[in-house]
């Protein structure tokens, strides 16, 4: 017997049910029945020190670099990259908002950026969590940076606050707090509604680049009104239960690392808890001032300055330090990461965690050989995987594999020309 798609927003007119309506098999946002994956994409927007980041030779046998060194615990569940990037993507510090997109000149006068890899993800696989995506960052200036864009190139502010979060994730609100959000995605659907029969009598009457331009407006406005709907039955959804305790925020900037580990224990906890499949953390070096780079000591410069060494040994030193505290912090969240167990896998065999930057040199400006490391997502890891280093491949290759990896069907992303060559599950 056939089972025809059903629409669901159709569906609920017709029979006058509310938007809790829990999800049908035939629905068009029916869930998908795929082994669980999920996705941690993390960027420092000025990078590492490179000299201190690659490790010599390739494949399994490689020696690891000095960075490298504080992840020897999880050796076989990570792969490092040389020779990535993002082609045509120059211009020092305007790519941070390119590193999950690809999207090419930054800063040309017409630029526009494109999809990122975890929103093009959360098209591709509906709603399926409380959250499609989570988009947090670290020191993060909110009005001008993110990882994370939608399909028209359009910035979407991250949060930045570990309490804010984690109330979102755990505080169940009221039954009266819940039929008021209910309410309010209803007048918001009105509002759509009201819109979409104003608009469609236009396309009749404008040109044909204009009818592209309503189009366009028209997909936004379906993908909100599907956005609308999953919301709506998550508003009368229970919470998950959680044994930790809320965080409280750090609010002084130059706590950068403890800001960064706390931020990354909430990416964890979201996970786990299938609150989200898919996160994204920026930390904004360049908005950090000067930081405590070891305990009390504090940096010389801030972030950015410093990044500018000049080969001052001093400088260097306190890169060098800042950078290793960061990777001690990612091992640490893989080890936990390792540890929980959800079925017959861990966290992180289901979670492929992306850590990177847009930058290759912050002391020179250089956008090309980015420093990449990819753990976990079941994987097979244990390899330094190089590529030419002066003709790089394109990064969004890497992110293709992560897209199928996630069983989403596609073999293009951004500037990708297929999937990354020896790189296996």
């Amino acid at each position: 017997m056939n089972n025809p798609i059903i629409n669901r927003r159709g569906f609920l007119r017709a029979t006058g049910i509310s938007i809790a309506l829990p999800w049908l098999e035939s629905t068009t946002e029916a869930h998908s029945t795929e082994k669980t994956k999920r996705m941690l994409l993390i960027s420092n927007n000025l990078g590492v020190l490179p000299r201190y980041f690659f490790p010599t030779h390739a494949g399994k046998e490689y020696s690891p670099s000095l960075y490298l060194e504080q992840l020897q615990d999880h050796r076989d569940d990570f792969t490092v990259f040389t020779g990535l990037s993002h082609p045509y993507v120059e211009g020092g510090h305007s790519t941070e908002n390119c590193f999950l997109t690809s999207a090419k000149h930054p800063t040309g006068s017409r630029f526009r950026n494109t999809i990122s890899l975890d929103q093009y993800a959360a098209e591709a696989l509906g709603r399926q969590t409380r959250f499609a995506t989570l988009n947090l960052g670290v020191n993060l200036n909110t009005a001008l940076r993110s990882l994370s864009w939608t399909r028209d190139g359009v910035l979407l502010p991250a949060l930045d606050s570990p309490a804010a979060l984690f109330t979102q994730m755990f505080t169940q609100g009221s039954a009266k707090q819940q039929q008021q959000v209910v309410e309010k995605l209803k007048r918001r659907e009105s509002i759509l509604d009201a819109i979409s029969e104003t608009t469609t009598s236009l396309k009749k009457r404008v040109s044909k680049f204009d009818r592209k331009r309503l189009e366009q407006y028209f997909t936004s406005i379906r993908e909100l009104e599907k956005r609308l709907g999953a919301s709506g039955q998550w508003a009368v959804t229970p919470k998950p239960v959680t044994k930790t305790p809320p965080p409280t925020d750090i609010t002084d900037r130059s706590r950068f690392i403890e800001k960064l580990d706390l931020m990354l224990t909430m990416a964890r906890l979201a996970l786990e808890t299938d609150s989200t499949r898919i996160v994204t953390l920026m930390i904004d070096a360049f908005e950090t001032g000067v930081f405590h780079y070891d305990n009390e000591n504090k940096s010389l410069a801030n972030y950015h300055n410093l990044s500018h060494h000049g080969q001052r040994k001093d400088h260097l030193r306190q890169l060098e330090i800042t950078d290793l505290r960061q990777m001690q912090l990612l091992s640490k969240h893989i080890e936990s990461m390792k540890a929980r167990q959800i079925g017959e896998e861990s966290l992180l065999e289901q979670t492929m965690i992306l850590f990177g930057s847009n930058m290759g040199n912050a002391n020179t400006h250089t956008n090309t050989n980015l420093p990449i490391l990819l753990a976990g997502g079941g994987f097979e890891h244990g390899q330094h995987i190089v590529f030419d280093r002066e003709k790089n491949t394109p990064l969004s290759n890497l992110f293709v594999s992560m897209l199928q990896n996630m069983q989403i069907e596609t073999s293009k992303f951004g500037s990708s020309t297929g999937a990354l060559n020896g790189l296996h599950c």
